[in-house]
């Protein structure tokens, strides 16, 4: 592939868009040109070869701005190689295995044959905004759970499959 590859995420916080770059920054590190925009920014999908979509998780759902994205786009979305990722889990589930999608996801999936999914740890700081983190973090479950070791062996996997297929 000699595109350019789209990564774009929903956020509240930043958590997730700090994963988005890291996939980005691994992508470019096995020769890929990437563009990294948050996902309400996003005006068209036409000009990308390939598109990774991320979102934020808040009570078992997809960050509205990364399910909008997919509604707004799906008839591009459904010609082009798409990968999933989700972030949010406050503990380690992530890191010590698999985390299915949640249900929008998997249909989006499904819809679109993504080629994967993946599910990484999530970060809620102190200056995070909104009641509930606030609530979640005066139960002292906050923290930083991301693994971005995981992250860059993810999306080097994604290049591989791009470059080693050389399709669109």
């Amino acid at each position: 592939m000699t595109g350019t590859v789209l990564v774009t995420y929903g956020t509240r916080n930043g958590s997730t868009a700090h994963i988005a770059e890291a996939i980005a920054d691994a992508l470019r590190e096995n020769g890929l040109t990437v563009e990294t925009m948050r996902a309400a920014s996003v005006p068209f999908t036409t000009p990308y070869d390939a598109v990774v979509v991320g979102g934020a998780l808040y009570a078992g759902r997809w960050h509205k701005d990364a399910r909008r994205f997919i509604r707004r786009h799906r008839p591009d979305l459904a010609r082009l190689p798409v990968w999933f990722f989700s972030s949010g889990p406050l503990d380690t589930s992530a890191s010590d295995g698999d985390i299915p999608p949640v249900r929008a996801v998997r249909r989006a999936m499904d819809d679109l044959h993504a080629r994967g999914h993946a599910t990484f740890g999530g970060c809620l700081d102190d200056d995070a905004d909104g009641f509930l983190a606030r609530r979640i973090l005066r139960s002292g479950k906050g923290g930083d759970f991301r693994d971005f070791e995981a992250v860059a062996a993810w999306a080097s996997g994604i290049a591989q499959q791009l470059k080693g297929r050389g399709e669109r």
